[in-house]
């Protein structure tokens, strides 16, 4: 189920200020489920079972993405990244531009000069920002032909998700960071409510994350304690995997609640869930955001194990289903 609720909310569109369609049709969903929900004046979305909760999980909607920032003589565009990615594993991403008019243009990204049989050097060619644009699927010769249907400065720029089921259990999509953990609350509301209705625990749907700000205000005064369900690093260095949930007691931020952290790992160990404890050398989340905003907060942080991070994600049901069960039982405990 959870898989599924992943297939459901990537294929909606929301890089970092381009987030109510997700978070309305969230809300939509937990109304529907019998939840009090409320959006903050910033758009990001709590769920409670009951007023004044003391206790939060949190996750981000918001993506990775693109905005057109200049329309070239050709016609072609030149973008600025929302978020931080690297360019090498989204080149030759499908990618949608929307217009301030509502409509929708497709098109690909593509580093300059692109052609193998014209130019020699493409591979060695950094692939920055500056060196890549989007090729359009509209017939433009001109950058005047491309502002005629409506294409402008600031207009979006989403790229493809590729959601992908294999049978051997992986889960391959771009933006797993974060909808695997939106997934897995998701999964949690609609499969257990009664759980939920027992304790003092809220959800917090975060829209700014992925530019650093995203949890810095909407956490509600009452809250004394927030897990944040992000994705977790796996790469060379550290010890997470795709099989398991990561319990980070660190990441590039600073240390984060040492006696929360501690109950988590125990928590993992008693019960039998697959864990790897790591430290995140690159990375902030809305913990971090919280903290450095001034909340009075204990933060832990955990997530399912994430290959390729910010580029060609893939994670496994064995990690989701990991965090899933870590999150239950802290909601247990509340």
């Amino acid at each position: 189920m959870i898989r599924e609720f992943i297939r459901e909310i990537v294929e909606i569109d929301s890089p970092s200020g381009y987030t109510d369609n997700a978070i309305n049709h969230l809300k939509n969903k937990f109304l529907k489920m019998g939840y009090s929900v409320f959006k903050t004046n910033k758009g990001a979305l709590i769920v409670a079972p009951r007023e004044n909760v003391e206790f939060m999980v949190s996750v981000h909607v918001d993506t990775l993405g693109g905005m057109v920032r200049s329309v070239k003589s050709d016609g072609s565009l030149k973008i600025a990244q929302i978020g931080g990615y690297p360019n090498s594993s989204f080149e030759g991403e499908y990618v949608r531009v929307l217009a301030r008019n509502g409509k929708t243009f497709t098109g690909t990204y593509l580093i300059s000069n692109p052609s193998t049989h014209v130019n020699r050097e493409v591979s060695k060619t950094e692939r920055s920002t500056e060196n890549m644009f989007i090729r359009l699927d509209e017939e433009v010769k001109s950058g005047q032909q491309t502002k005629d249907l409506g294409i402008e400065a600031g207009d979006y720029v989403f790229f493809d998700a590729r959601f992908q089921l294999t049978e051997s259990g992986f889960v391959k999509s771009r933006f797993l960071d974060d909808k695997a953990c939106v997934s897995i609350l998701m999964d949690i509301l609609a499969n257990d409510a009664e759980t939920v209705s027992k304790h003092n625990v809220g959800f917090f749907f975060s829209n700014f994350e992925e530019v650093g700000h995203g949890a810095a205000h909407g956490i509600p005064s009452s809250v004394k304690e927030l897990l944040v369900a992000d994705m977790g690093v796996v790469g060379e260095g550290v010890e997470g995997d795709e099989f398991s949930v990561s319990i980070c007691p660190k990441d590039s931020t600073g240390p984060y609640d040492y006696s929360l952290t501690g109950e988590l790992i125990y928590t993992a160990k008693r019960i039998g869930i697959p864990h790897k404890i790591d430290l995140f050398p690159y990375y902030g989340s809305d913990g971090s955001a919280a903290l450095s905003a001034g909340h009075d907060l204990r933060v832990a942080l955990i997530g399912p194990g994430v290959s390729a991070s910010h580029g060609v994600e893939r994670t496994h049901v064995k990690g989701l289903n990991a965090t899933k069960n870590l999150i239950l039982e802290y909601i247990k405990s509340r």
